[in-house]
């Protein structure tokens, strides 16, 4: 009995030792979590803004009607100035391409020896026919004086006055050849036909030249004009005296007016020049190109800070904010810029708020905090 029972004995320390733990970690699995233990936010916490933005709605806007087009700046008119004396060298030239000359200023001076020496003949044959025209005018006076004494023939008397016309005619030539000389040696000075900048230049020193040769070109007065090309559907719009703003190539905006309108059409392009008038300018130079943008009045349109498009894809975009401060992504179809303002032209209701600062960072349905 007793050897039976020890053995029994023997287990019940153990046996109670695993209820013991049993019943411990029981407890500990019921145990609520603390704060410090719970890793996971509430079900029905709210969700966090992503960005702050600051919002707009469009405004009604006085935008200006601008038509713009595309042209090449030319000089108002150009002078070509040539040699008018052939057979000469040419001495000195003195002014180069870009210098600004005033009218009669000396350009090129041609040798004049030669035509001084010509010059210098042409005189001597004046005074011989001035003086025979002076022997044969006092023979003819005094014929005339003794005419009604008969003391002459009337063939005697016809000679006299006959020698007397002779005479005076070939004074006149002399005059008329010595006149030609003395216009042959002021010619041989090149001089600037009226004020403006030189532009060409095709003299040389020791150059022998024909003449009517081109030995310089000049841009008149330094007067530049635009000129536009614009289609026949849009010519009927621009109209005499209209104002133009003109951007060269160089980034200088200039104000021009409307001087004349061509009266036909390119027959390559089919489009009609717009002469337009510059003032002068050192920056605006012949044969470069320039944007023009002809006024044509002002108009109300919608529209909104340059800030609030964003360009994604090439299209245009803006973020509307709804009342649950969701940001919608709504294409536009944008029209003119004036300083930070953008024409909207469709996609955009009056009423719509749309973000400003901010708005390139947003996406689809994305949450912000709106602040003023």
């Amino acid at each position: 009995m007793n050897a039976a029972s020890s053995p029994s004995r023997k287990r019940w320390p153990w046996v109670a030792l695993a209820l013991v733990l049993v019943v411990v970690a029981g407890v500990f699995i019921k145990r609520p979590a603390t704060s410090a233990e719970t890793t996971e936010a509430p079900e029905d916490a709210a969700p966090k803004p992503s960005l702050t933005v600051t919002v707009a709605k469009p405004v009604r806007s006085s935008l200006p009607i601008r038509l713009q087009a595309n042209g090449n700046i030319t000089a108002w008119q150009e002078a070509s100035v040539g040699a008018e004396v052939s057979g000469l060298r040419l001495a000195s030239v003195s002014v180069n391409v870009g210098d600004v000359v005033r009218k009669g200023q000396v350009l090129a001076v041609f040798a004049n020896e030669t035509t001084k020496a010509d010059s210098l003949q042409s005189q001597a044959n004046l005074m011989q026919a001035e003086a025979s025209f002076e022997n044969a005018k006092a023979e003819a006076d005094r014929a005339r004086s003794i005419q009604d004494t008969g003391a002459l023939s009337k063939s005697q008397m016809a000679q006299y006055l006959t020698q007397e016309k002779v005479a005076r005619a070939q004074w006149e030539a002399a005059k008329a050849a010595f006149g030609a000389t003395e216009v042959r040696l002021g010619n041989t000075r090149v001089l600037a036909p009226d004020d403006g900048v030189i532009s060409a230049r095709g003299a040389t020193v020791g150059a022998v030249v024909g003449a009517g040769q081109e030995l310089f070109r000049m841009i008149r007065q330094s007067r530049m004009e635009w000129r536009g090309e614009v289609t026949p559907s849009e010519v009927g719009r621009i109209r005499i005296g209209q104002k133009v703003q003109v951007t060269a190539a160089t980034g200088l905006e200039i104000d021009g007016q409307v001087r004349a309108i061509a009266p036909s059409a390119d027959p390559q392009t089919r489009n009609i020049l717009v002469f337009v008038d510059l003032p002068r300018h050192a920056e605006l130079k012949a044969g470069t190109f320039a944007k023009g943008s002809f006024d044509l009045g002002e108009s109300d349109s919608l529209t909104v800070d340059s800030q609030s498009i964003v360009v994604r894809d090439g299209s245009n975009y803006v973020f509307v904010i709804d009342e649950q401060n969701k940001a919608n992504q709504r294409k536009v179809q944008t029209g003119r810029r004036v300083a930070e303002r953008v024409e909207v032209l469709e996609g955009l209701k009056p009423e719509e708020a749309v973000a400003v600062q901010g708005a390139g960072f947003l996406n689809e349905a994305d949450l912000v905090k709106v602040v003023q």
